[in-house]
């Protein structure tokens, strides 16, 4: 029986599998607020009361850097640390993955109807493939091959320097330096950034509208529905030019991955704007890149469906099925 977690900023989700044939299968899947919770020890102690089945190794995806088995999540004031996880828990195995590798070790698992074909493109066997995926934040992954299978390298681009095209974002730029300092693709590319990016626009808005954005608990998912519902055109051109720089990141990322085995879109955010995703919007963005334009071409562009993604991922890390790390 193995464990798999997906530890995020604000719940965590944990499910048991079984791995057999390799074949997958959850067994049960519980999710927590970690609020009130003073560490990942007391999650998964609360999911392993009363149980019969009790793991034998754990893998948890988190959301942010690992290093030499330990990650440090700010905003709960979290300290993880596998090799003592493992020991007050009575696991054979702990590891911890950043959120995005996760995600990167289960793209191998999902089934066909989990992927969304922005652009076919004509993918290479044994070519690298990269994962750009946005949410609270931005994550990147490579995936690149080694002559036999992929292996996963994490990465912190999402903190790179955003870098406008044009006078639009040009703009956005002045005013996010003004309120940031430096602006990284995270400030612009997530739901925050979608926030940023509407507060940023000098396009007119009715007070009522105004109010209600002001008065949301989550105002990105409140610009994203009058986007799509045509009830705001300052959403509307707010959730244009996200979904634009959006896809220019991820054929930024292609560039430097070499990603001629394709790029995946994951997180949370682009399946809830799908329509507006795949109305060719993103992929004009990412192709967009002058002498490469045509070479960008060639590359298939999906977007993940599954929100599981990245606890598959942490189990197929565990059972051997996923991307070497």
């Amino acid at each position: 029986m193995l464990l798999a977690g997906d530890v995020g900023a604000t719940k965590t989700n944990l499910t048991l599998y079984t791995a057999a044939d390799g074949v997958l299968t959850a067994v049960v899947e519980t999710h927590f607020m970690n609020q009130g919770y003073r560490g990942l020890e007391d999650v998964v102690r609360a999911f392993l009361r009363d149980r019969a089945d009790v793991p034998v190794a754990a893998c948890f995806g988190v959301a942010g850097p690992v290093a030499d088995g330990r990650t440090r999540m700010p905003n709960l004031g979290w300290v993880i640390d596998a090799p003592a996880l493992g020991r007050v828990l009575a696991l054979e195995r702990v590891v911890l993955l950043n959120d995005l590798e996760a995600t990167a070790h289960g793209i191998a698992t999902l089934p066909p109807d989990q992927l969304k074909v922005l652009n076919p493109g004509a993918p290479v066997v044994g070519g690298n493939a990269a994962l750009i995926a946005a949410g609270t934040g931005l994550g990147e992954a490579l995936l690149y091959w080694d002559g036999t299978r992929h292996r996963v390298c994490a990465s912190e681009g999402g903190h790179a320097d955003f870098g406008p095209r044009n006078a639009a974002e040009i703009a956005i730029l002045v005013r996010l330096m003004e309120r940031f300092g430096h602006v990284s693709w995270e400030r612009v590319v997530s739901g925050p950034g979608l926030h940023s990016i509407y507060g940023a626009l000098d396009v007119p808005e009715t007070p009522e509208v105004a109010a209600r954005i002001a008065a949301a608990t989550d105002a990105s998912a409140t610009i994203t529905e009058l986007a799509l519902t045509g009830g705001s055109a300052r959403s509307a051109r707010a959730l244009d030019i996200f979904v634009s720089a959006y896809g220019a990141e991820a054929g930024n990322l292609a560039l430097k991955a070499l990603a001629t085995g394709g790029v995946y879109v994951g997180g949370g955010i682009a399946p809830k704007i799908l329509t507006r995703i795949a109305d060719g919007t993103f992929v004009r963005a990412f192709t967009d890149k002058g002498r490469f334009s045509e070479w960008l071409g060639r590359i298939p562009v999906r977007v993940i469906l599954d929100p599981k993604t990245a606890l598959r991922g942490a189990a197929a890390y565990l059972a051997g099925m996923g991307a070497r790390a």
